[in-house]
Parts: structure tokens; sequence; C-alpha cells
């Protein structure tokens, strides 16, 4: 077996190119089982000065990108990535964009359990699948117990300022070493690789890691 490496993944679980860019890091994982990644990820808010309550999805979409057409220009690359990817986005049921603070929250308390990437994938797919609004407390409890964390702790914890600093300090601390958007993966606290990479960039990564 080769020596464990880091990949830190910064990224927003409303991220439409984080949920991509994931896939296809796990495709190329599962293509090579003996790959040496020990994965971490990492907050990183898209909108950190969303109101707390998050906003209604299409105003937010169109004040970001200039009005209607411009989000639909903007999304449509989205939609066939992760068609490709093999993934489903229900853009017609989302109803709101959240805050993710929380969200980030409910990862880090996941990564103390060991439960980390599967609290990445279930919030994924409660947000880009099931169209569930992840800036909920209810919700984010319900993900927890999805993966076998205590739904009553979070709840407790969610109703606290618990860690909100901290998230909030990581997520400044990645935007002063010039992370200004994401996904982006670094590998073994040297190389910084942006954006939603396909499996085969990540396949000749591993080969490298493995040969070197």
């Amino acid at each position: 077996m080769p020596d464990p490496i880091k990949l830190d993944i910064m990224s927003d679980p409303i991220c439409p190119w984080c949920y991509i860019g994931k896939a296809h890091l796990d495709r190329a994982l599962l293509d090579h089982p003996d790959h040496p990644f020990v994965i971490e990820w990492h907050p990183f808010q898209l909108n950190p000065d969303m109101p707390a309550e998050g906003m209604d999805r299409r105003a937010y979409l169109e004040n970001k990108f200039g009005g209607k057409e411009g989000a639909v220009r903007a999304y449509a690359p989205i939609v066939d990535h992760a068609r490709n990817a093999g993934l489903t986005i229900n853009f017609e049921q989302m109803k709101r964009t959240p805050n993710t603070l929380d969200a980030h929250r409910l990862i880090h308390w996941a990564g103390i359990e060991g439960r980390q990437t599967a609290a990445v994938s279930a919030l994924f797919k409660a947000y880009f699948v099931e169209a569930r609004d992840i800036g909920d407390a209810e919700v984010l409890a319900d993900i927890a117990d999805s993966i076998e964390m205590d739904a009553g702790v979070v709840t407790r914890l969610l109703q606290t300022d618990e860690d909100r600093k901290a998230i909030q300090d990581r997520d400044a601390h990645s935007r002063r070493m010039g992370i200004n958007s994401v996904p982006t993966f670094i590998v073994a606290n040297q190389h910084a690789v942006p954006g939603a990479q396909p499996p085969e960039l990540w396949a000749k990564v591993i080969a490298e890691l493995q040969s070197s």
C-alpha cells in the first residue's frame, strides 16, 4: 500500500460544480481502489452574506446573473456536465437558496465521527436531488440521522453558536490563501487543482503519486 496522501477539498454543498467534481473524483477512486488519498472537506461558502434564513432561489439567481436569461445561460453547462456525470439535479423543484453555514457545521461534526464524506454526499443528495432546504435545522438533523449520527445532539448543537466562528475562520483562511472558487482540491498540501476535473485527470494524478 502506498503512503497516505492528504487530499483537502474546499467545497460548498449548494455548489453544483462541487457536486459534479465529487462525482468525477468518486469515479476515479472507485476505478483505483488502491489510491493513496485521505480526504478532508473544508468549508467555503459561495454566499457568506446570505441571510440566515436563505432567500427565494429565483430572486437569488436573477440578481446574481442579471436576470432570468443570464441565469439560464450560466446554468446550461452545469446541466450538461451533470447529465454526462450521471447525476440528477432537480432545479425545477428548488425553491430556496440556503445559507450553508449550518450545513458546514454538520460536515465538521460528521468529520469528528469519521462520517465527513457521508455527510457531504447526503447534503448534495438532499439539495440537488430532493430539493430540500439544507439551511433548515430539521432537514440537517434528518440528514445526520441518515448517516448514523445522533440527530438529537445535532439539533441541540444547531441551537447554539458551537463552531460557527471556527467555520467562518477556516473559510476566511482559504480565501487568504488565494482560493476564490470551488471546488478546489489541494494534493499533499502543495498542488492546487481547481474545478470539477474529469475522472481521467484524477487517474493520472493517482498514477503519478503511485510511481513517485
